[in-house]
This record gives structure tokens, C-alpha cells and sequence, in this order.
């Protein structure tokens, strides 16, 4: 419990101060290479500014496990640990 409870606090942490910093997190910027920017941009890969948290997160650990399939994805999301994930959608949420 004490233990989860740490982690919880952690990622929170790691959560907001990736929101309060204008620059990326660590891991956030090699999603603008295939991620549009722009809204005037038509892709048939999502925008990720804007996006809820908690389905940023979702989305990366059904990639990370296999659970949903993609093409490069899935290879990128098991690059990444928890603390990671949590940090790139917390400031990926915030953006405009």
C-alpha cells in the first residue's frame, strides 16, 4: 500500500511539473514527427494537444501491452516507462 501510494505521489509530481513547464518532457517531442501540430493539418494520425490525460494514457499503455495494435506505436510505447507516459499526456493535455 505504502508502496503504491509513493508511486501515485511520484507520478503526480512528475505530472505536474511537466504541465507547468512550457518545454516538452522528456520523450514528447518525437511525437510531433508523426502527431500534427496544426489543427489545419489533415492526418489520419490523431492530434495529441488537447487530448484528455487519462486517454493518452490509456492509448499508450494498450500500445506498451499489445492490447491495441499499431504500426510503430507499439514499439515507441515500450520505450517508455509509467513516470514517462504520465508526463508527455499530462503536458500534451494542456496544450492548445
Amino acid at each position: 500500500m505504502g508502496r503504491t501510494l509513493a508511486a501515485a505521489i511520484g507520478i503526480a509530481s512528475i505530472a505536474a511539473a511537466a504541465v507547468a513547464s512550457a518545454e516538452p518532457p522528456a520523450g514528447a517531442a518525437s511525437c510531433s514527427g508523426c502527431h500534427p501540430a496544426s489543427t489545419r493539418v489533415t492526418s489520419p494520425v490523431p492530434r495529441l494537444a488537447g487530448l484528455d490525460r487519462a486517454a493518452i494514457v490509456r492509448a499508450m499503455q494498450d500500445f506498451r501491452s499489445g492490447t491495441r495494435t499499431a504500426t510503430v506505436m507499439d514499439r515507441i510505447a515500450k520505450g517508455l516507462t509509467d513516470q514517462e507516459i504520465q508526463a508527455i499526456a499530462a503536458w500534451y493535455a494542456t496544450q492548445k
